[in-house]
């Protein structure tokens, strides 16, 4: 066989590998544009009974990261907004966390399991009822005052 069909065939393997590689990677788009099956929810769904609600009582649980950017813009609107606070840190907590809330720290297996937390900041409000009013991700000051505002409707 001499070199030009050598080089040759090699190409044509090459090519047949490369579109098998495309062909894997576009299946895995569509995978995941149609989401898969099976995904949890975030968070425990409204109406439902809060885990640990006897050891945390009603008000806004703000799930946070000490390293996290936005948790502290978060939990310092938090405390403006006039409910029972309970912030619940992963890891350690931040270092000035604010007297007139209940800090929690080291939940990462405990408490943030319970909730199902994917990401922080997260929030979750519970009623005195001890039932979830709403839960979800707050990547803002404004998104947990829109929250907030929403459960209180």
């Amino acid at each position: 066989m001499s070199f030009q069909n050598s080089a040759l065939l090699l190409s044509w393997v090459a090519i047949v590998l490369l579109a098998l590689v495309v062909a894997g990677l576009v299946r895995q788009v569509h995978a995941l544009g149609r989401g898969a099956p099976g995904t949890a929810p975030l968070g425990p769904a409204a109406g439902t009974r809060a885990p640990a609600f006897d050891r945390l009582g009603p008000g806004l649980l703000l799930f946070l990261d000490r390293d996290c950017g936005v948790c502290a813009e978060v939990l310092a609107a938090a405390g403006d907004l006039g409910r029972p606070l309970h912030a619940i840190f992963a890891g350690p907590a931040a270092a000035d966390p604010s007297p007139a809330l209940t800090v929690l720290s080291g939940e990462r297996d405990g408490l943030f399991a319970d909730y199902r937390v994917p990401a922080t900041p997260f929030a979750v409000l519970v009623g005195a009822d001890g039932r979830v009013r709403a839960s979800e991700p707050v990547g803002s000051p404004e998104a947990l005052r829109e929250l907030t505002l929403e459960a209180a409707r």
